[in-house]
């Protein structure tokens, strides 16, 4: 028996006027999503009721690992999936490259003229991924930033280091005796698209003594300061607003964590696998579970990412790798929610369907294999604020054994509407960390 996973991040949504009243699930044709629900369905919780709705506490529990257990962060999971170790008396950050426009003119152009370092917490935050910066620009801003003299004396002082990545999403790591890291308020930028950067500066949530915590808190906000002063008129930056971009002009840590360890998958479910993504935060759950990470060319977290390579990676991780698990996350609808393009979102979840989930059970089936096949979004992310939501997402399980003994018996394939209003009718699976049970039949 082989055992698949699909994740499309932030497919589930709720009703949407443009859609005349449907969702994004609900308005599009999706045959294989459609298969999958004719065999077996449900809705689930994936977050915790209590705990910050996102793909890290969502995907610790589809994967089987209760976030009220194991969740200390959002940056540490990341830090494992780029390989970056968090020693003892070390506190991780995620290091978003973020768009800042002024508030009395949203354009790019003279950006720099209209807007000086003195005044960045007037700016308005357009974008969590510095208009999805990415490849050599990225690293180039971030490499040019941390060699800059007051940028560098800095981050010297403050005892923190960065990881850069080709892409926004970047890793910091700050030693630092801080012990109240609960009472400290980093905002999660793609939360506040739209609001003024002054409001969303670092910022404890009520008084504490922690004096370590409180230089955490100063340092941080220093430093995004800082980097916009440097990175606002950065060649880059110059080049991609003549180019009608959005700039990447302040650096924005988030999801400060500490160290953490899963148990092994294959110790909780009895088998080994792989998991095919593109994102940091999905490489560092897999790797702390024991899972491998294997990096597919042209894959990345937006629309245009390698659909195909990502399914053809799983196939040849259950066919001729000798995996009995393998699982394949897209990070695309999420983003397209977060950027408020509707369009996008509903093209992202077409290719996640035809490109990803067809193109991995056809190939099951054609190996003649016995599968399970485990369909959802781990969040719904909300065209209508553009941010996550804690609610509950639809699943579906495509089983082979169920279709072919309705083919067998003269019967057609089962199928359902796979969406978050058909599977209102469905019991509510409180505890997401269940349906990794339900695939494997545990339980």
């Amino acid at each position: 028996m082989k055992y698949a996973l699909v994740i499309g991040d932030g497919m589930a949504d709720t009703a949407l006027s443009q859609l005349k009243g449907q969702t994004p699930l609900e308005s599009l044709t999706l045959p294989t999503f459609d298969r999958a629900a004719g065999c077996q369905c449900g809705r689930v919780l994936t977050i915790p009721e209590g705990m910050p709705p996102g793909s890290d506490t969502a995907i610790l529990s589809i994967f089987g690992y209760a976030p009220q257990t194991y969740y200390t962060g959002r940056s540490v999971l990341e830090a494992a999936g780029m390989g970056v170790p968090l020693p003892e008396g070390s506190v991780s950050f995620r290091l978003n490259l973020c768009s800042g426009l002024p508030a009395t003119d949203l354009r790019t152009e003279h950006l720099s003229q209209r807007c000086p370092a003195s005044q960045a917490g007037q700016l308005i935050l357009q974008s969590h991924s510095g208009g999805n910066v990415h490849g050599e620009e990225a690293q180039t801003l971030m490499n040019d930033l941390t060699r800059a003299p007051a940028f560098l004396a800095k981050m010297r002082a403050a005892e923190l280091s960065i990881h850069v990545t080709d892409s926004f999403r970047h890793i910091g790591v700050m030693r630092s005796a801080a012990q109240d890291l609960k009472a400290l308020q980093l905002t999660e930028p793609h939360n506040v698209l739209g609001e003024r950067i002054q409001g969303n500066l670092p910022r404890l949530e009520r008084s504490s003594r922690d004096t370590a915590l409180r230089r955490m808190r100063d340092d941080l906000k220093a430093l995004m300061l800082l980097s916009y002063e440097f990175l606002k008129d950065h060649p880059v930056n110059l080049r991609r607003m003549a180019e009608d971009k959005l700039p990447a002009n302040m650096i924005w840590p988030w999801g400060e964590a500490t160290a953490v360890a899963l148990t092994p998958f294959a110790d909780k479910f009895g088998c080994d696998g792989s998991v095919i993504s593109a994102v940091p935060l999905v490489w560092g759950i897999a790797r702390l579970a024991g899972l491998k990470t294997p990096r597919v060319p042209g894959a990345n977290g937006d629309l245009d990412t390698n659909y195909e390579g990502k399914a053809d990676a799983a196939l040849a991780a259950l066919l001729r790798e000798g995996d009995d698990f393998a699982a394949v996350h897209v990070e695309a609808p999420d983003e397209m929610a977060h950027a408020g393009n509707l369009a996008g979102k509903l093209e992202s979840i077409r290719n996640v369907e035809s490109r990803v989930a067809a193109r991995l059970l056809e190939g099951l089936w054609a190996s003649g294999e016995d599968f399970r096949m485990l369909l959802l979004s781990d969040h719904p992310t909300l065209m209508t604020t553009r941010t996550h939501d804690g609610g509950p997402v639809p699943y579906a399980i495509y089983d082979s054994r169920t279709v072919r003994a309705a083919l067998a018996a003269g019967r057609s394939e089962p199928k359902r509407k796979f969406c978050e209003k058909e599977m209102l009718s469905e019991p509510l699976l409180m505890d997401g960390t269940a349906l990794m049970h339900l695939l494997f039949h545990q339980g």
